[in-house]
């Protein structure tokens, strides 16, 4: 096999790629209209927080939209893909797998493996930024205390997640000293939300604004 060696510092250039995630309302798909160029892939359908944008977007009700929404963004020029949300396209993995399987279990395992193939193929489009939203997950400690996390059918699919992305952002909204509400971008995990920052260039808050975010980690208007 013949090598080809690359280097570290053209990461960037090939696009950025981040996982957003918080609760229902926080502005997730807001985010889309942050971003350079987008599309977005909407398997929501709740797109009224970007109707003032006009942004193009792709329906995905089945695997089968998603599969023609890949092709069709991997051959375009739009510079950031955005799929809304990870949480709902693994939900239509698993209606579709129950269909086909009658062992539940089995069914969880299918659609488990077949998110990590979506997840990849998406987070590898080349020469894109891409984000991936995501529902907040609630869990408790044997310690009583609550974490934050991205949100999946299936634990192993919402576990896994996080490690497929350099860049996992948790979409805080929360009220200031004077009562007013706030939202800002948690990169660095305190114990209790995960959040994480691979290219160490983020503050551990950062504007709601991933054009400045993607801009900050060195990614090129690719």
């Amino acid at each position: 096999m013949a090598i080809s060696l690359k280097r570290t510092g053209g990461l960037s250039a090939n696009g950025v790629k981040l996982l957003v995630y918080g609760q229902a309302g926080a502005g997730k798909t807001s985010l889309a209209k942050t971003m350079p160029n987008p599309i977005v892939l909407s398997a929501e359908g709740g797109l009224l927080s970007i109707q003032d944008a006009d942004l193009p977007f792709i329906e995905i009700c089945t695997i089968a939209d998603l599969r023609e929404a890949y092709s069709y963004v991997l051959a375009s020029d739009f510079a950031s893909v955005i799929i809304d949300s990870a949480s709902e396209i693994a939900e239509v993995c698993l209606n579709h797998e129950k269909k086909v399987n009658k062992d539940p279990r089995a069914a969880y395992g299918a659609m488990q493996e077949q998110m990590a193939d979506i997840i990849r193929v998406f987070r590898d489009l080349p020469n894109k930024h891409v984000l991936m939203t995501a529902k907040l997950e609630k869990t408790q400690d044997e310690m009583g205390r609550v974490l934050y996390s991205p949100s999946m059918p299936g634990n192993k699919t919402g576990q896994a997640l996080p490690y497929f992305f350099d860049e996992v952002l948790a979409l805080r909204v929360e009220k200031d000293a004077d009562g007013n509400t706030q939202r800002a971008l948690m990169c660095d995990s305190d114990g209790l939300w995960l959040a994480k920052d691979r290219s160490g260039k983020l503050s551990a808050w950062e504007a709601p604004d991933l054009g400045e975010i993607i801009a900050k980690i060195g990614g090129k208007n690719v």
